[in-house]
């Protein structure tokens, strides 16, 4: 079972924050007095360590309000500017390959709190062809991955392999026949440029038929999203609609690759599961 980091920092967060101003109101005066009447020479024999102490400050007191700056910037950072996922499945190749870290944007879908997720202050609107972060709808304790397909009242279909907005099929060249893939299994696939939005990326098409055809109206309030990996995705063709209010982010860019992902340890909300 995995750790929802979010909610463990969260929680250290307040934690440590109320120690901190547990401290700032009842012992700092108190220490700052101590030290207005002190000697200078006692001011300086003093050591670094022991000044936290004054006015019988409780050492628990002192040892956990010191995290509180280092959790506060991690915690604004990560809750509101950028956060860092790992890739753990292919459903997003070729674009996105099993092990990538990758930076999500926290306030391009709007600011939101922490654990919450409600939107606080709005900023931009997603557009068509994002690489959008967000809770799963079945199991909101969980991240996904997509590209951001239909917006509210399109009318998506796909048929054969072949996807449809509004009644026209969207742009795709073919590229290359991959008798290998970046798949897992390592399965050969066809490899095509897509525009989407004015967005261009790859997909692949695998020979087998995956998710399933079909056609679908996207109510409002709510995205259609599918994984560029398009025959290997479970994905708005199998569960459903994305509601806005869980969205989490774009994803932005890729910082390193690490191709033995599975051998890594991960937290349940910072790595994402597909």
């Amino acid at each position: 079972m995995g750790l929802d980091f979010e909610l463990i920092l969260t929680i250290a967060f307040v934690v440590t924050g109320a120690f901190w101003l547990y401290d700032r109101i009842v012992f700092a005066p108190k220490r700052k007095a101590i030290l207005a009447d002190m000697p200078e020479a006692a001011r300086s024999a003093l050591k670094k360590n022991d000044l936290p102490l004054l006015a019988d400050t409780p050492k628990y007191v002192a040892e956990v309000k010191s995290y509180f700056v280092i959790i506060a910037v991690i915690f604004f950072l990560r809750s509101f500017v950028v956060e860092p996922f790992q890739i753990p499945s292919g459903s997003m190749l070729p674009t996105l390959k099993i092990g990538d870290f990758i930076l999500v944007n926290k306030f391009d879908y709007g600011i939101r709190l922490p654990v919450l997720n409600t939107k606080i202050i709005e900023t931009t609107e997603p557009k068509r062809g994002d690489v959008v972060v967000f809770k799963y709808p079945r199991d909101p304790s969980l991240n996904y991955i997509k590209r951001l397909v239909g917006m509210p009242g399109d009318v998506i279909s796909y048929h054969n392999k072949t996807l449809m907005v509004n009644g026209e099929a969207v742009s795709k060249a073919f590229l290359a026949e991959l008798p290998i893939s970046l798949n897992p299994n390592q399965e050969p696939v066809k490899v095509y440029q897509e525009d989407l939005g004015g967005k261009q990326h790859e997909t692949y098409n695998s020979y087998h038929h995956g998710a399933p055809d079909g056609d679908w109206i996207v109510p409002k309030g709510h995205y259609f999203v599918m994984g560029d990996n398009r025959d290997n995705s479970a994905d708005s063709r199998e569960w459903g609609f994305v509601p806005e209010a869980n969205l989490k982010g774009r994803a932005f860019y890729v910082w390193l690759h690490w191709n033995k992902f599975l051998s890594i340890p991960s937290f349940k909300n910072n790595g994402l599961i597909e």
